[in-house]
């Protein structure tokens, strides 16, 4: 199938990246007072009803760790098992599993709340759906979900022609706000960053913070 053809290229892609990777986002978090921001609100809207929070598509766990640090019960998974590797060896006093976003080895409503930073990005368009249904299966009623992704302003996503690892997209925030709350998954805040001097892609930064009915 393509889909499989295309987390499989995705895994081996970040497979080879993955010291590379870990090294240049390290610190990421440090230099970002507007993610922080909306990871803040995130943990805060989590921890009012508690729960496991899974960061899908973790990477080398770094910010799998800054929800633990902010008081969550967070899990990281990725489909890279060298991520999985450098984020067991960084972070090991925090669990991480090697899985796909498209089906989660978790029961249904197992979840206060799920991260997927910059991971939904890699999933063909025609897949995202069935992931933001797997999305709210596995969220508890009440649960929240943070995506980030990069903004595009037509309403199709657009192929991001020079993405470093592996083919990605980027997403009308409407649309993607649409489709969760299709899924049953309604929005409650968004924060849209403006591309800066420095970005190496000049393309907006979405934050869409959304709550399961």
């Amino acid at each position: 199938m393509v889909e499989d053809d295309a987390l499989r290229a995705t895994r081996e892609a970040y497979d080879t990246a993955a010291p590379v990777y870990a090294e240049l986002f390290r610190d990421s978090l440090r230099d970002s007072p507007l993610d922080r921001a909306m990871l803040s609100a995130f943990a805060e809207a989590v921890g009012a009803g508690g729960g496991h929070v899974a960061d899908l598509g973790c990477g080398p766990g770094h910010v799998t760790a800054h929800l633990a640090e902010a008081g969550l019960a967070a899990f990281g998974v990725d489909a890279s098992p060298a991520m999985i590797g450098l984020a067991r060896e960084a972070h090991p006093g925090l669990r991480f599993e090697v899985g796909s976003m498209s089906a989660l080895d978790l029961a249904d409503g197992a979840l206060g709340g799920i991260l997927s930073r910059w991971s939904i990005i890699h999933t063909p368009p025609r897949e995202v759906p069935a992931v933001l249904a797997e999305f709210h299966r596995v969220l508890a009623p009440g649960g929240h979900l943070l995506l980030g992704f990069w903004a595009t302003d037509d309403s199709a996503p657009a192929l991001v022609s020079d993405h470093a690892v592996a083919p990605a997209y980027r997403w009308s925030p409407d649309r993607l706000a649409e489709m969760l709350r299709e899924s049953g998954i309604a929005e409650v805040a968004r924060m849209v960053r403006a591309p800066q001097p420095t970005d190496r892609r000049q393309f907006p930064e979405v934050h869409l913070l959304a709550r399961k009915n």
